[in-house]
């Protein structure tokens, strides 16, 4: 069972600023050495030998920063690491979603590793041993094959405008391309997807390798905890178990979120968005009230949970490798994915605890 709200902040708080640890640690790849990027040597990847050349420095995400501004860039190598990538699938088809599947090392990955320790009764100190890796399915591959089928690409509408007006002038914001359609349905980044297939056009009908981790988490949340410094979103049962943890957004100092504790009012599957700039923020010259329509490119992602605090709100986002990279207009901000997986877990009334 998970301890108290204050042991799991001091916990991870302890962790979070140092290097991930993997235990025994591999030596250094000479960049012309490093591993192939495929299907085979992803999933016959060793979580024990995650060589520290790809092991980033974790950096310190300002949440205080401007929520359009483009992030900050980190220190990460030119490849993405098979082990690392083999983690991060891993990770999420435990319930502790590492965000984005991308190979790459960082502070979400570390959060979804401490998460996972705290709830199987480890030693929370992001350590990758063999306790660790016992609480892993590694029964299955991780990279498998599938078929592009005619309805993964039935949202895909081409590029999306950045200003609201002419967001407000569309029927559905969709993705961009076939690529990203199938990037998000399988948790991953864009550029991640392309490595693993090159050539690929992403069309219906055309077998591709994509990330196998797994059915959604399914269960009935009790509560949800909304951590401001650790960037996360916890949802727990009845029993006060952690059933999944998320990356997140939350708010910004320009736009901070709510204190206290709120509840769900509803969940909004592909919800439009009012843009009100005397309520919310100014986008661009827009000072105007805006209609702009749903889609998963759109200013809230595929999902609205709606709280009790007005115009706040836990959401998707149209840019899934942002989360926990800049500051957000006020509400809580995830994945598009976890926030669906997270929106058929709650109903009206849940409490959410904003902490930090």
């Amino acid at each position: 069972m998970i301890r108290s709200t204050a042991r799991f902040a001091a916990l991870i708080s302890s962790t979070l600023l140092s290097t991930l640890v993997v235990a025994p640690v591999a030596m250094a790849q000479d960049a012309s050495e490093a591993p192939r990027l495929d299907a085979d040597t992803i999933n016959a990847a060793q979580l024990d030998a995650i060589a520290d050349e790809f092991v980033v420095p974790a950096t310190s995400p300002q949440p205080g920063g401007n929520p359009d501004a483009a992030p900050v860039e980190d220190a990460k190598p030119k490849l993405p690491d098979p082990a690392m990538a083999k983690l991060q699938i891993l990770l999420d088809r435990a319930g502790v979603s590492p965000g984005v599947i991308d190979g790459f090392e960082g502070d979400n990955v570390r959060k979804a590793v401490m998460a996972l320790e705290l709830r199987s009764g480890l030693p929370v100190d992001g350590t990758i041993d063999a306790d660790l890796i016992a609480q892993l399915n590694t029964n299955e591959p991780v990279i498998g094959s599938y078929v592009i089928e005619d309805q993964d690409l039935e949202n895909v509408t081409g590029e999306v405008p950045a200003d609201y007006a002419d967001k407000a002038k569309l029927d559905l914001l969709g993705y961009a391309d076939g690529a990203e359609a199938i990037a998000e349905k399988f948790h991953m980044d864009v550029d991640f997807l392309k490595a693993l297939n090159p050539g690929a056009d992403f069309s219906a009908g055309e077998s591709i390798n994509v990330a196998a981790y797994g059915p959604d988490l399914m269960g009935k949340v009790a509560r949800i905890e909304a951590d401001k410094s650790l960037r996360q979103v916890r949802a727990y049962g009845e029993d006060n178990r952690l059933i999944a943890a998320y990356p997140a957004t939350i708010g910004s100092e320009d736009n901070p979120s709510p204190s206290g504790t709120h509840t769900v009012e509803v969940v909004v599957n592909m919800p439009d968005y009012t843009y009100n700039p005397d309520v919310n923020f100014k986008q661009g010259d827009n000072d105007k009230v805006l209609q702009i329509p749903p889609g998963p490119n759109g200013p809230v992602g595929s999902v609205w949970i709606d709280l009790s605090e007005p115009t706040f709100g836990i959401h998707g986002t149209p840019e899934p490798s942002l989360i926990d990279k800049v500051g957000s207009h006020g509400c809580v901000r995830l994945t598009n994915w976890d926030a669906q997986e997270l929106g058929a877990m709650v109903e009206k009334g849940v409490t959410v605890e904003f902490l930090g």
